[in-house]
């Protein structure tokens, strides 16, 4: 590995399975110290277990990022032991199913709570920090979903969007102090997350026909793509919004057999 992020500290929200979890790795292989943040202590000991047996540095942090308390706290205490922290990514996302005409006021804000509210407060409290020590890049990652109407999933839609224009917002007003700030947006990757819409051959393929590249994506698909964005190859790349979706969203009707 070419040691990319040699001496940087990492905080990675969701980082116990999935896109976090595979970030997590690909941040400690190139020389990071990453600090596991997630809800599971159990997943996130396995993720430790991997990147240590790997020869990486890493540390857990149980905290709630849908509890600004804890999401702070955690944030605060890694920059405590270490000194600074010089990259935030925020992967933690929660979403709810259900029509527009039949969700509940409780299911809609569940949408934002974690994925646009976590986001802010780990955002806020890093540009805090990284003022303090000289800059650093913040990668937020949206989703698809956040770029065109899906139905079913109206508040998970919206919260996405929030996530890309904050994030613009962000890039635009920390520039100045040497804080990037940019947005990984998937597509149909294969995840926990996304098991219940890819869990028979039937499924798959539907999924899959819509994409040009005619598959779903690897986690570390994702994860090289936030690696790129969080260290210094991107040193004049911030605002941007970079989707990693096989295609995806550059057709319009096209259905591939």
């Amino acid at each position: 590995m070419t040691q990319r992020l040699r001496g940087k500290i990492a905080f990675i929200t969701g980082a116990s399975s999935g896109i976090g979890a595979a970030t997590a790795i690909r941040f400690a292989e190139e020389g990071a110290l990453v600090v596991l943040c997630g809800r599971r202590p159990d997943a996130l000991e396995d993720v430790w277990r991997t990147i240590r047996a790997a020869g990486g540095q890493a540390e857990v942090a149980v905290a709630d990022v849908s509890d600004e308390q804890a999401c702070v706290g955690a944030i605060e205490a890694t920059a405590q032991r270490h000194g600074r922290l010089d990259i935030l990514v925020n992967n933690a996302m929660g979403f709810t199913w259900g029509g527009v005409d039949s969700m509940s006021t409780e299911n809609w804000r569940a949408n934002f709570t974690t994925t646009v509210d976590g986001t802010f407060w780990g955002t806020r409290t890093a540009v805090g920090l990284m003022k303090q020590s000289g800059g650093g890049s913040i990668v937020n990652i949206s989703s698809i979903c956040g770029q065109f109407g899906t139905a079913w999933m109206s508040g998970y839609s919206a919260a996405k969007a929030a996530v890309n224009n904050f994030s613009r917002a962000v890039a635009s007003e920390c520039a100045p102090y040497g804080i990037r700030c940019n947005v990984v947006i998937p597509g149909a990757v294969d995840t926990p997350a996304m098991a219940d819409m890819i869990n028979n051959e039937k499924a798959r393929a539907n999924v899959e026909k819509l994409i040009p590249m005619q598959r779903v994506g690897k986690p570390v698909e994702l994860a090289n793509a936030i690696l790129f964005l969080a260290s210094d190859e991107a040193s004049y790349v911030t605002g941007a919004c970079l989707n990693v979706d096989g295609g995806r969203s550059s057709d319009l009707y096209t259905v591939f057999e």
